[in-house]
């Protein structure tokens, strides 16, 4: 009941400081504000680049062309021997006449040169799809070494280039993201420390009459959670209302149908739960720190 009692008082507290020091708390509140929207954008554009790659891998393929007249028997052995390759997730058969139809069904003109023809001059093929991208390489040059295989195409050099540049995309988003958090933690920190340090006469009253370290430390760290989260508020606001517009205004994508845009719902309130955890955690840390670090508590 007495724990109950501190930490009751210690809200109850915690509020009226808020009020009573407004201008200070305001100072805080507008740092936590600021810092977290950039946290909000950094995690926004990290999200969706990562989507984004994601999305380009999973489009990437192997074309193996066999050879000309090769037979079930050759197509069945070439089919095993792709499948026993570790990076292999799935190969697909697609017949010389599957092809015509395709080429058929794309362009009229293609299907009048095709059908002038006496025979079908397409090659019988398998479409892969690899489970490590950056090892297509590796996987296409195993392809080329089986026998009745004819050609292996992946867009060789393009392919090669769009995974370097876009992992060095994702490590700089990464970096920044972390950088930012850092970067918050220490003014939410800094600002609430000034704010408790304008205090500190209030706080030798308390310990003059006998108040202890835990009675006077519980009402500033609820402080600090309270400065956290109302500062996390207008972030928040920003970044679901901000996001869903964005979202329908470039109807889910960027640039073009390739980049397309994480859907709104739920990673907006997962990025919005980030938020406010991170400003509650980070104010409650720097209360701490301040009481216990600066005024020697």
């Amino acid at each position: 009941m007495r724990a109950f009692r501190i930490f009751r008082r210690s809200v109850r507290d915690a509020f009226k400081s808020v009020i009573r020091n407004f201008s200070l708390s305001f100072a805080s509140i507008m740092c936590t504000t600021i810092t977290l929207i950039l946290v909000s954008l950094s995690l926004l554009c990290a999200a969706n680049i990562n989507n984004v790659t994601k999305s380009i891998e999973d489009e990437l393929s192997i074309v193996v062309y066999l050879e000309k007249d090769i037979d079930e028997t050759s197509i069945d052995n070439i089919k095993s021997d792709i499948e026993s390759q570790k990076n292999i997730e799935s190969v697909t058969f697609k017949s010389k006449t599957e092809w015509k139809d395709q080429m058929s069904e794309y362009d009229e003109s293609f299907e009048t040169v095709l059908d002038y023809l006496d025979e079908n001059p397409l090659l019988d093929s398998f479409i892969l799809k690899v489970k490590d991208v950056e090892k297509i390489g590796e996987t296409a040059e195993y392809v080329k070494s089986i026998s009745g295989v004819d050609v292996v195409k992946y867009g060789e050099g393009m392919v090669e280039s769009i995974i370097k540049a876009f992992s060095v995309i994702q490590k700089v988003v990464v970096i920044v993201v972390i950088a930012l958090i850092l970067v918050t933690a220490f003014l939410i920190s800094n600002t609430i420390k000034l704010t408790i340090f304008s205090r500190r006469s209030a706080i030798e009253i308390m310990r003059l009459v006998g108040a202890s370290n835990i009675a006077i430390k519980i009402p500033f760290i609820v402080e600090g959670f309270l400065i956290g989260v109302i500062g996390a508020i207008i972030p928040i606001c920003i970044t679901i209302y901000g996001y869903v517009i964005s979202y329908s205004l470039l109807n889910g994508h960027i640039f073009s149908n390739m980049l397309v845009l994480l859907k709104p719902y739920n990673f907006v309130f997962y990025v919005s739960g980030i938020l406010l955890i991170l400003g509650a955690v980070v104010g409650m840390i720097g209360s701490l720190l301040a009481v216990r670090k600066y005024l020697k508590i």
